[in-house]
């Protein structure tokens, strides 16, 4: 069984939505099919979602370690100069409007989006040789 890279990328972003702290997706490890729980989800999930070995729960960003710890290393390395400003950045409410401002004024937006694309592309791609789940890339 294959799973598109992008189809459990699409997952992880709905796990990690900001919007709603019930969002789960689980993975058919036979299938390589995805189902949604939420509360904009109008689909039942399976009967047997909790079958040990038959689902995975997909993970969220922060699972992967994908929200401060990545920015906090994109800095460090990208812009050492601002990493003070960043870790007061992060102690408060706000704080990712507030690094995507600082990113923008600095002129390193895009670098920042290639840093990310790439960290989660590599996350992702390591959680599935974790869980023995062949993803491929849809190019």
């Amino acid at each position: 069984m294959q799973v598109d890279l992008s189809d459990i990328e699409l997952a992880i972003e709905f796990v990690s939505s900001a919007y709603s702290f019930d969002n789960a997706a689980y993975l058919n490890l036979e299938t390589g099919e995805i189902y949604y729980s939420g509360d904009a989800v109008d689909e039942e999930l399976p009967d047997d979602i909790e079958k040990i070995g038959k689902y995975i729960s997909i993970p969220s960003k922060r699972d992967l370690e994908l929200g401060k710890p990545l920015v906090l290393n994109f800095v460090s390395k990208e812009m050492p100069d601002e990493i003070d400003n960043v870790y007061s950045m992060f102690r408060s409410r706000g704080a990712y409007s507030r690094f995507k401002s600082l990113l923008q004024n600095l002129e390193c937006v895009e670098k920042w989006y290639s840093y990310e694309n790439a960290a989660v592309k590599d996350a992702i791609t390591e959680w599935c040789k974790e869980n023995s789940i062949e993803c491929r890339t849809n190019i």
